[in-house]
């Protein structure tokens, strides 16, 4: 092999190896079987979701997860492997790829890492099955608003007694 194939080769090792660092979580997918028409939805859904999916040879992932410290991925980097990178958001992949999976039998999560942490495919599910971040902000907020709702309606309902109390009398 040439030093350029090697050098191009080893600066692709490195690029992924950031992307590994970078992302907030990564799901490890294996696409066989899917018609080009589903990859391209697949795809388009990603990245409206700002999730950057990559079809990545199995050698150079393997290389570029050990070099971000991800031990226990080798056993995923086979056959044909897509891998959807987020930087912001930790639920959105997960969750696109599951529902897309879901109507799309040939698409098989295989793993994945959830904020620098390796994760099995129950773990990736079990994200995909956690509401969106504005949906959790919006159940905290619902939290975080139920105790002075309370005291409001129990401030109304005293001054609702004593106006009722006043004109019977």
């Amino acid at each position: 092999m040439s030093e350029a194939a090697i050098a191009k080769k080893a600066g692709l090792v490195d690029d992924v190896t950031e992307k590994f660092k970078a992302a907030a979580s990564v799901v490890i997918v294996d696409y066989r079987g899917l018609t080009v028409e589903e990859v391209t939805v697949l795809r388009k859904q990603l990245r409206d979701a700002n999730i950057e999916m990559k079809v990545i040879k199995n050698s150079i992932l393997s290389r570029a997860a050990k070099q971000a410290g991800l031990e226990g991925l080798d056993e995923v980097f086979t056959g044909p492997t897509a891998v959807a990178f987020s930087n912001e958001d930790v639920v959105a992949p997960a969750k696109i790829v599951d529902e897309f999976a879901s109507s799309a039998k040939a698409l098989e999560i295989k793993g994945g890492v959830i904020e620098g942490k390796v994760s099995s495919v129950e773990e990736i599910t079990a994200l995909a099955k956690l509401p969106s971040r504005d949906g959790l902000l919006s159940m905290l907020l619902s939290v975080l608003q139920a105790p002075i709702r309370n005291v409001a309606y129990a401030v109304k309902a005293v001054a609702e007694r004593r106006r009722s109390s006043l004109i019977a009398a």
